[in-house]
């Protein structure tokens, strides 16, 4: 008789049949924090273009709603915690290997840099409460200082919201045991679509029409973009090894095809892709917020897919690799 040994934590909870560690929360913190990349990036970006008069509100009044977009992308993470007393201990060390250590300190850097910004822009994109503030001779004085600054301010901000943007993709690829997760596209692809949700809050909350149009354009050179890095992510996946086939099996009739081709591609991308074409050309204008409504809505979607399938994944097919007789006895 054969003897056969296998050590599995099959019987844990949220393990059999799949992986199920992440739900909602991290889809809905990963989402948050690609938009609140793509909103501080463009609002850095317009000042240091100097384009105030072609894009008001991105230059004054957008980069308030960094900090608030991503406090609500935090409490979702924050609710997700197994230990919530123990957050601080991200902060006791930096581990360089690690892309959670990274985020949790690209986080931190944020907060500063997202509300000196905040505060250099106060009075051009809220003057009701710059007037306010300003009987407080403190708080007008620190105005003063960032407005002075704000250039300064805005190169900072750069390089923190295109890490903000990139992590939220790494933190998944760096996943090796996740088939799905594990590729080198993630990173680019949620950073492109972190942008991308920027650019359409932009457009979509704007009023002036030259600033809808030129956010519109852009959004769209950047649906372009993200479409050709899911090709890549297809190609990638389609060429690799049982498990990747297996995985992207998923979205080629699968469970998940109707999400990621019917809603994401579709919806997501490809609909407003040709609104925006339309817009820019003075055709369709009634349907222009329809737009960036759906490329907030593929946003999300495309976080939703990638943390669920990605759990589903996996290097080992317990039923194919072992006795199916030995594997009831676990459960």
């Amino acid at each position: 008789m054969l003897e056969e040994i296998l050590v599995s934590a099959r019987s844990n909870p949220h393990v059999d049949p799949l992986v199920s560690v992440w739900g909602w929360e991290i889809s809905v913190y990963l989402f948050m924090g690609g938009l609140t990349a793509g909103v501080m990036f463009f609002s850095a970006l317009m000042l240091l273009l100097n384009k105030e008069k072609e894009a008001p509100f991105a230059v004054n009044g957008l980069a308030l709603l960094g900090p608030v977009v991503l406090s609500l992308g935090m409490t979702t993470l924050f609710l997700d915690l197994e230990h919530k007393l123990f957050v601080w201990r991200f902060y006791t060390t930096f581990e360089p290997t690690s892309p959670m250590s990274w985020g949790a300190w690209i986080l931190v850097l944020f907060y500063p840099v997202g509300i000196l910004q905040v505060l250099s822009t106060l009075r051009g994109g809220y003057p009701l409460i710059g007037n306010l503030v300003d009987d407080i001779r403190p708080v007008a004085a620190l105005l003063d200082l960032c407005e002075r600054y704000r250039r300064p301010i805005a190169w900072m901000a750069i390089p923190i919201a295109v890490s903000l943007g990139i992590y939220t993709g790494i933190l998944l690829s760096a996943f090796s045991a996740r088939p799905f997760w594990n590729t080198g596209i993630l990173g680019p692809l949620f950073l492109v679509s972190g942008l991308s949700t920027g650019a359409a809050l932009t457009a979509l909350i704007a009023r002036h029409q030259g600033e809808k149009r030129l956010f519109t354009l852009i959004d769209a050179w950047l649906i372009v973009v993200e479409l050709l890095l899911v090709a890549l992510l297809l190609i990638n996946l389609s060429t690799g090894a049982r498990p990747q086939l297996e995985a992207v099996a998923h979205l080629m009739g699968g469970d998940y095809t109707i999400w990621f081709w019917g809603v994401f591609i579709t919806l997501g991308l490809m609909v407003p892709l040709l609104l925006e074409w339309f817009e820019v050309r003075g055709m369709l204008r009634k349907l222009a917020v329809l737009a960036p409504v759906l490329v907030l809505l593929g946003g999300y979607v495309l976080r939703v897919i990638a943390v669920d399938l990605g759990q589903e994944t996996t290097w080992t097919d317990y039923p194919s690799e072992f006795n199916t007789q030995l594997l009831e006895r676990l459960h």
